[in-house]
C-alpha cells in the first residue's frame, strides 16, 4: 500500500509536467513490461503436459462464470461511484485508473504466493519484492491516469491482507500442479491487461478473475481420478 501511495503521488507530479506524447510513451512501456511478465508466467504450464488443458478450461470457465456475474461491470460501477464523488469534470480517469491499477496489482501469483508465505510463515520476501514492482508500475499508471490510482491501494489491503490472515487455508492447497496451473492463469489474465494499456484490446479482465479459482481447483478434482 505505501509503495503504491508513494509511487502515484511521484506519478501524480511528475505526469502533469510530461508532455502528452511523452505520457503515452511511459504506459506504452509499461504495457510492454507487463505483456512479458504475463507471458513468463502464462508459460508455467510448461511443467505438465496435462497443465495447459487445466488453464484452458479455468480461463474459459471463468470467463463464463465471471461474465455472468458482471464482475468487470461491478469494478466499473464502484470506480465510477467513486469518481463522482471525487471529480466533476467529464474527463475524469479515476473509475479506469481504479480498476485497471487494482487488477494489475492483485491479478498476478505474486499475490496469492507473496501472502500466503507472509501469513504462514513471516516471511516477507515476495511481497516486498511485489511493493517494489507496484509502486514502479504506480509511478507509471498515475503519471497517465492520475490520482485514482491511489484508490487501488484498498484493494491490495483487502486482497492481500485477507489472504495473510487466511493463509492456513491454503497451506496444503496450492502445491505443485495447484500452484503452477494458478501462475499460468494469473499470467494470462495478466497478458489481458497489457492488451488494454497498449490499447490494443479491452479483454475485460475482471470477469475472468474466477479463473484464479477455477484453474487450480481442476487440477485438484482431475487427480481424484
Amino acid at each position: 500500500m505505501a509503495t503504491v501511495l508513494a509511487g502515484t503521488l511521484v506519478g501524480v507530479l511528475a505526469g502533469s509536467r510530461l508532455p502528452e506524447g511523452m505520457q503515452q510513451r511511459v504506459l506504452a512501456g509499461l504495457g510492454l513490461v507487463t505483456l512479458v511478465i504475463g507471458v513468463d508466467l502464462a508459460l508455467e504450464w510448461r511443467e505438465t503436459q496435462a497443465l495447459p488443458l487445466y488453464v484452458l478450461g479455468g480461463v474459459v470457465l471463468g470467463g463464463i462464470v465471471g461474465e455472468a456475474l458482471a464482475i468487470e461491470a461491478r469494478l466499473e460501477r464502484l470506480g465510477d461511484r467513486i469518481q463522482a464523488a471525487t471529480s466533476s469534470g467529464e474527463g475524469s480517469t479515476v473509475s479506469q485508473a481504479f480498476v485497471t491499477a487494482s487488477l494489475l496489482f492483485c491479478v498476478g501469483p505474486l499475490t496469492v504466493v507473496g501472502a500466503i508465505q507472509d501469513g504462514l510463515t513471516g516471511d516477507h520476501e515476495a511481497l516486498v519484492t511485489k511493493s517494489l514492482l507496484d509502486g514502479f508500475a504506480s509511478v507509471a499508471l498515475a503519471s497517465t491516469l492520475g490520482w485514482g490510482v491511489a484508490i487501488s491501494a484498498l484493494t491490495i489491503l483487502i486482497v492481500q491482507g485477507g489472504i495473510s490472515l487466511g493463509a492456513g487455508v491454503f497451506e496444503d492447497v496450492l502445491v505443485g500442479e495447484t500452484l503452477s496451473a494458478l501462475t499460468s492463469a494469473g499470467g494470462i489474465l495478466i497478458i489481458g491487461i497489457s492488451l488494454k494499456l497498449l490499447a490494443l484490446k479491452d479483454v475485460r479482465v475482471g470477469n475472468f478473475l474466477p479463473a484464479l479459482v477455477i484453474a487450480p481447483a481442476l487440477v485438484g478434482l482431475f487427480s481424484l481420478f
